[in-house]
């Protein structure tokens, strides 16, 4: 790899099969012989719920919280514990299936069941966490992971939870908190790095509305509080509930690309330039603002389903 690789120039979080050879490379680099049959089980049965091919499941329809922003989380999270690795840490199978295994489920609860037919999961936003659980608890109810593990990455999850402080969180040990500052950095960084973050704020407006979230009248007001909850709700967690653990992804891509650089740093540092520069240039005018994020073709999908 050379200095100028970007973070998307590595792997692709939108196709599955690369996230999950990638993880393999990971986590045999220092556990070679790392049982992965639990995780591949799993991984395939929530490739296949968001694909709507799991009994009593709809498909997923979030634009926002997709099967590729649960690939980046999990990429996110072992690519993060590979980091601890690479500067000496140990972690035992147990921890390491629960690292895994808890960012793989943390959003399942945003998909709708069989019966619910109205809307999209979207409206279930305030709570998701909590459907997770409960979803990954019936998925694991009879076996193979025990129900102590379980639990673990129940808590785990809790640590996505931005209303939820991760101090507050009971686990047993500081290797199974450490796997919970894991899940909850993971979810930050991954989003917020994401090479179409801009444009997908507009998706994740769509959500807000259905959820009757409020504080977002307009996709542009979301625009604009983003600003704010990067500087004051984002960072602070990650340093302070989180423990500070997102610049282990340094000595993540220098052992395993020989790239010393914080890729997702700059691409978040990037991406909330750029939308300082678009929301300055433009001055509250959401039709200038929406001309300046072009990729992807999302603008052109948001335009389609909102009334300006």
């Amino acid at each position: 790899m050379t200095e100028c690789s970007k973070l998307y120039d590595l792997v692709n979080p939108a196709d599955p099969g690369a996230v999950f050879e990638e993880i393999k490379i990971l986590v045999t680099r220092f556990r070679p012989g790392f049982d992965f049959s639990l995780f591949l089980k799993a991984f395939a049965d929530v490739e296949r719920l968001f694909r709507g091919d799991f009994p009593g499941y709809r498909a997923s329809n979030t634009k926002y919280h997709d099967m590729e922003h649960t690939c980046s989380v999990v990429l996110a999270a072992v690519r993060l514990i590979f980091g601890a690795m690479a500067e000496g840490r140990s972690f035992s199978p147990r921890a390491l299936n629960i690292g895994l295994l808890a960012p793989l489920f943390h959003d399942v609860g945003l998909i709708q069941t069989s019966d619910d037919t109205k809307g999209t999961g979207a409206k279930h936003t305030v709570g998701h966490e909590e459907r997770s659980i409960q979803f990954m608890r019936d998925y694991f109810a009879r076996g193979p992971l025990p129900p102590e593990d379980v639990d673990l990455c129940a808590k785990c999850i809790q640590c996505t939870m931005l209303a939820e402080s991760p101090a507050d969180i009971d686990f047993p040990d500081n290797e199974m908190r450490f796997m919970g500052r894991v899940t909850g950095t993971a979810d930050i960084v991954a989003q917020m790095a994401d090479r179409l973050y801009l444009e997908k704020l507009l998706m994740l407006y769509l959500e807000f509305q259905e959820a009757r979230l409020p504080g977002f009248d307009t996709a542009l007001e979301l625009l604009e509080k983003t600003q704010d909850f990067y500087t004051n709700v984002a960072q602070k967690r990650l340093r302070e509930g989180l423990g500070n653990i997102a610049p282990l992804m340094r000595p993540h891509f220098k052992l395993r690309w020989d790239v010393d650089r914080d890729l997702y740093a700059e691409s978040i540092d990037q991406n909330i330039q750029y939308l300082d520069s678009v929301l300055g240039s433009c001055r509250g005018e959401l039709l200038c603002s929406l001309s300046k994020l072009r990729r992807g073709g999302i603008v052109y999908e948001f335009l389609k389903t909102v009334d300006l």
